[in-house]
């Protein structure tokens, strides 16, 4: 499995998770009024930060474990050929950004339907913590999309069709 494809399923797994917090945040009884928008968007400003400082942190650890991995790996190796190689992984060439590129297209097609489901939902009388929820749940699976997608080109090859 290369680099780029560890590190999505990586980055997917800590979003499943946060959003999983969040989902047992939002589900218990009481958590917050549903009348009320604003502590709803504060709870989900929170989880947002909190899953861009976590996202960060655990880019981190996964480099720094992936180099020690390769090190580990290659330990007959000259430490300059250890780090040329660790080097080698990580560059991103054209095939990486045509990958992203097509990747990140699925995924805002899945948050464009999430948006347009939002709206359908607030026009059949849908509540705005509804929407707000709906809304939410197409940015996690438009992300989750998008990783999966990468992953598949990166692990099976993409044509520049």
């Amino acid at each position: 499995m290369t680099y780029n494809s560890k590190r999505t399923i990586t980055s997917m797994v800590v979003g499943i998770i946060l959003f999983a917090a969040y989902a047992i945040h939002a589900l218990r009884k009481y958590a917050l009024p549903p009348a009320n928008m604003a502590s709803w968007a504060k709870t989900m400003l929170v989880f947002i930060g909190i899953g861009a400082v976590g996202l960060f942190i655990v880019q981190i650890l996964f480099h720094i474990v992936y180099a020690i991995g390769i090190a580990v790996k290659e330990q007959e190796q000259s430490d300059k050929e250890v780090e040329r190689l660790i080097s080698a992984s990580i560059v991103e060439d054209e095939r990486d950004k045509l990958v992203s590129l097509k990747a990140t297209r699925i995924g805002y097609i899945v948050i464009g339907a999430g948006f347009i489901a939002t709206l359908a939902a607030l026009a059949l009388g849908g509540t705005a913590i509804l929407a707000l929820h709906i809304l939410l749940g197409a940015f996690l699976v438009g992300s989750l999309v998008e990783g999966a997608v990468s992953v598949y080109l990166h692990e099976r090859g993409v044509h520049n069709v």
